[in-house]
C-alpha cells in the first residue's frame, strides 16, 4: 500500500511539472469525456490556448456532429467511457465531463446510482485516479445537489477528495452569461494545487430579463426573442407536464405545473 501511494505521488509530481511547463507555454491540454456535440470544447476554443487531445462519446449521432464541428484528426477516441483503458490515453492537464444527468434530473425518475447512467461518475473517478490531471470541470443538473437528500452529492465530493482533489461547486445560469435562455447547471471544479482555492468560479451579475415571445405556437414551434429569455431549450422532456405545453409566456414552468 505504501509503495502504491509513493508511486502515485511520484506520478502526480511528474504530471504536475509537465502541466506547469505547458501552462508556462500558455497551452492547456484537455480530454473531452461524455463530449456530446462539443459544448465544453467550444467554450475552451473561444477562451483560447486550450488543445484537445481526445474525446469520448457513445451516441453515434452526437459524435458525427462533433467531428463535423471540430477537427479531430489524430486525436485519441473511445466510444464508451466504461471501456477506456487509462494507460492507452494521452496525458492531459484538464478533464472535462458533462456526465449523464438523466439519473438526477427532476424530469426523470431520479434513480441516481441505481440507474446505469448515474454510475458513470465513477468512470470519471477511475480516470482521474489513473491519469492525475491537474484540473477537472464537471457539469450536471442542479438536481444532483438534492438527490437522495444530498447523499449522492456527498458521495461524489468524498470520492473526489479521497483522490486528492480540492473541489469547488456552484450553480450557474446561462442567462447570466449573455445567452438568451434560462438554464441552470451545477459546475464542479477540482484542482490539485491548493493555491487555486477561491479563484475559479465566477460571480456573475443576475440577468433579470423577461420572456419575449415573437412567435406563438405549440411546444417545439414557439419562438422567443434573443432580447428576452427562453425558459428552456425544449419542453418535450419527461416528468409531469412533459410534451403537454403547460406554460404560457411570462409564467414559470413550475407554477403552471402546480396549476395543472
Amino acid at each position: 500500500m505504501i509503495q502504491n501511494n509513493e508511486g502515485r505521488y511520484e506520478r502526480s509530481c511528474r504530471l504536475f511539472l509537465s502541466a506547469k511547463r505547458r501552462l508556462i507555454a500558455a497551452t492547456i491540454q484537455f480530454f473531452d469525456l461524455f463530449s456530446g456535440i462539443g459544448g465544453f470544447r467550444e467554450g475552451l476554443r473561444r477562451a483560447g490556448n486550450f488543445v484537445c487531445v481526445g474525446h469520448c462519446e457513445v451516441d453515434t449521432y452526437a459524435d458525427k456532429n462533433y467531428r463535423l464541428l471540430f477537427d479531430t484528426e489524430g486525436e485519441w477516441y473511445c466510444s464508451d467511457a466504461r471501456t477506456i483503458e487509462p494507460e492507452r490515453m494521452p496525458d492531459f492537464d484538464l478533464l472535462c465531463a458533462g456526465f449523464p444527468c438523466q439519473a438526477f434530473s427532476i424530469a426523470g425518475k431520479r434513480e441516481g446510482f441505481a440507474d446505469a447512467r448515474g454510475t458513470l461518475f465513477f468512470e470519471i473517478a477511475r480516470i482521474l485516479e489513473a491519469k492525475r490531471p491537474s484540473y477537472f470541470i464537471l457539469e450536471n443538473v442542479p438536481g444532483l445537489l438534492s438527490h437522495d437528500k444530498g447523499r449522492t452529492f456527498c458521495t461524489i465530493l468524498s470520492t473526489l477528495s479521497e483522490l486528492g482533489y480540492h473541489v469547488e461547486w456552484k450553480v450557474l445560469n446561462s442567462k447570466d452569461f449573455g445567452v438568451p435562455q434560462a438554464r441552470k447547471r451545477v459546475y464542479i471544479v477540482g484542482y490539485l494545487d491548493f493555491r487555486c482555492a477561491g479563484k475559479v468560479l465566477p460571480e456573475p451579475e443576475t440577468n433579470g430579463a423577461a420572456l419575449v415571445q415573437i412567435r406563438a405556437g405549440s411546444q417545439g414551434k414557439r419562438v422567443y426573442s434573443p432580447k428576452g429569455l427562453s425558459c428552456t431549450l425544449t419542453s418535450q422532456a419527461g416528468g409531469m407536464g412533459g410534451k403537454t405545453g403547460l406554460y404560457d409566456v411570462g409564467v414559470p414552468i413550475k407554477e403552471n405545473t402546480k396549476l395543472g
